[in-house]
């Protein structure tokens, strides 16, 4: 018998490990609920909302292949491996099957789980998943890790040239399986209600279809006009797909088989647009593999070790009125209003939100990391990590110390008539599209109901340049 491990991989369709296990036989799907350890990781309740949404429809799918789902509540890790072999001695498996998960807490997990196993002839199949091509697997000339991102990218183009990453083929329907009684009495209704988040069902639908129609929308609406559109926070320009890859509802090989299609599945690039939304893939991979090969950067770690001796400020009130939307600047302001309303935040206004805490606040990047993982239904270790390590500066390949964005320009150049502002800070709305992105530039004395600039931008660039000039 086969037992089938699911974590971040919810569907049927193109599974590593669903696949390989069915070749070899019956399969049982299990899945462990771990509440404790998603304190822990700070997941946001909005995406746990979604995760269990989507098991739901999971159960359903795997029930028409006639495959039984064992769901287990098990608090934390450090419990599974113990927990685990009881089941597999139970139902006499004789091999799980599972998909890698990158984080160093993970990888630990797993080596825990397969070294108990495998002292009683449980076999362990791991499979590379969630990846693009295998983690470890792409080297420069000296076999080692890339440590940028353009030579990672120009690497991947080489063996995307030689061989796209296909599907792996729909399994049949096996036969008929019952499970033994108490396996079967998880009420899974009942642990759903406890996350459940108030219109996420309606701003984020788990089926299927709902990430297909994203897909098939931006390859066939979108994707033209992805390199001037992306940026713009007001337009709908980006493919929104993040959650549906994070929890595995999309493969990435699912979405690089759309991205080449119309080659019948061969390497060609027709326009920019194509080639943007293949490198921002790409970025996804890069922190993927950097997550795997450089494990210090999901402890909390800076990349550049160096930078662990920015002197940070402590500055609590400055970090609420942060993370509460009432900075004073309102691209940012926008940002992390949406995020709290929505549970996703537009790329470009996610790269101005960061840079402003840890540059003009000068307010460690990890409490912002943390901030982003309790509200973002797509958080993801290592695109998360990788994204505020980028801003701070102290990241693989990150913006270099001394380039930091200025929040207002930014505002002008990619909301030019104020249109994402007014949208998430209504109470400046009925302002022109010159005065939105500042206004009290012109007039200190204007009263509004939103707050002054917290920081002075160029007084605060000056201070963030000199304190890692200063390393």
């Amino acid at each position: 018998m086969q037992l089938i491990w699911f974590r971040q991989d919810l569907r049927i369709h193109d599974h590593a490990a669903l696949w390989h296990g069915a070749q070899q036989g019956a399969c049982i799907a299990l899945i462990t609920l771990s509440p404790e350890q998603w304190k822990l990781h700070q997941d946001a309740r909005i995406k746990i909302d979604f995760y269990l949404r989507r098991l739901g429809i999971l159960k359903q799918q795997l029930a028409q292949l006639n495959i039984p789902l064992i769901i287990l509540n098990v608090p934390l890790w450090q419990e599974l491996p113990a927990k685990l072999l009881t089941l597999c001695q139970q139902l006499n498996i004789d091999t799980v099957h599972a998909n890698i998960e990158v984080g160093v807490n993970e990888l630990h997990r797993d080596f825990q789980v397969q070294q108990r196993l495998e002292q009683q002839q449980i076999k362990v199949e791991l499979y590379h998943d969630r990846s693009l091509f295998p983690l470890g697997s792409i080297r420069n000339q000296s076999s080692q890790p890339y440590q940028v991102y353009s030579a990672f990218k120009k690497k991947c183009y080489e063996r995307l040239i030689l061989d796209i990453p296909s599907c792996y083929p729909a399994i049949q329907p096996q036969d008929p399986l019952e499970l033994p009684a108490q396996l079967n009495s998880f009420d899974l209704q009942k642990f759903v209600a406890d996350y459940e988040v108030d219109d996420a069902a309606q701003l984020w639908p788990a089926e299927d279809h709902a990430a297909f129609e994203l897909l098939d929308d931006f390859i066939g609406e979108k994707m033209t006009h992805y390199k001037t559109e992306r940026d713009l926070p007001a337009v709908d320009g980006t493919s929104r797909l993040s959650p549906y890859l994070n929890i595995g509802i999309l493969s990435i090989r699912q979405c690089i088989q759309a991205l080449f299609k119309q080659h019948q599945g061969y390497f060609q690039i027709d326009d920019i647009g194509q080639q943007t939304w293949l490198d921002e893939l790409l970025w996804r991979e890069f922190y993927l593999h950097t997550l795997f090969d450089f494990p210090r950067v999901s402890r909390h770690r800076p990349f550049k070790e160096s930078t662990d001796k920015v002197q940070w400020r402590n500055a609590p009130e400055d970090l609420i009125a942060w993370q509460q939307g009432q900075t004073g600047i309102p691209i940012v302001d926008a940002g992390m209003r949406q995020m709290r309303a929505t549970g996703w935040m537009h790329n470009r206004v996610r790269m101005i939100t960061a840079m402003f805490l840890c540059k003009n606040l000068l307010i460690d990047w990890r409490l912002g990391e943390s901030w982003f993982m309790q509200h973002l239904i797509d958080g993801d270790l290592a695109a998360n990590n990788g994204g505020w390590q980028w801003c701070a500066s102290t990241g693989m390949d990150a913006v270099p110390y001394f380039r930091i964005f200025n929040p207002v320009s930014q505002s002008q150049k990619f909301d030019p008539n104020g249109d994402y502002i007014r949208q998430w800070v209504p109470e400046l709305a009925h302002l022109d599209a010159k005065s939105i992105h500042e206004p009290y530039a012109k007039n200190s004395a204007l009263e509004l109901d939103y707050p002054k600039p917290m920081v002075d931008l160029k007084a605060s660039r000056v201070r963030a340049i000199e304190a890692f000039k200063s390393l």
